[in-house]
């Protein structure tokens, strides 16, 4: 299906789906960062702050995505 300007639309099925990992993406981006705050121990801590923008960077690749189907 093509939107405004030929760019492809996403399904309301699928966008449900995005706005869902966004979330997930979101809370564990949020989690990792906590955990990373508890941690003394610096390969720890390392690990931790690794996974958050792991995920961080899926959120924003998610976005992208999504700007890019509008």
């Amino acid at each position: 299906m093509q939107g405004i300007g030929n760019k492809p639309q996403i399904e309301s099925k699928n966008l449900m789906i995005i706005e869902d990992q966004l979330n997930h993406e979101a809370l564990a981006r949020k989690k990792s960062e906590t955990y990373a705050s508890y941690f003394q121990d610096t390969e720890l801590k390392k690990t931790a702050e690794k996974i958050s923008k792991h995920h961080k960077t899926n959120f924003e690749n998610l976005l992208n995505y999504l700007e890019t189907h509008q």
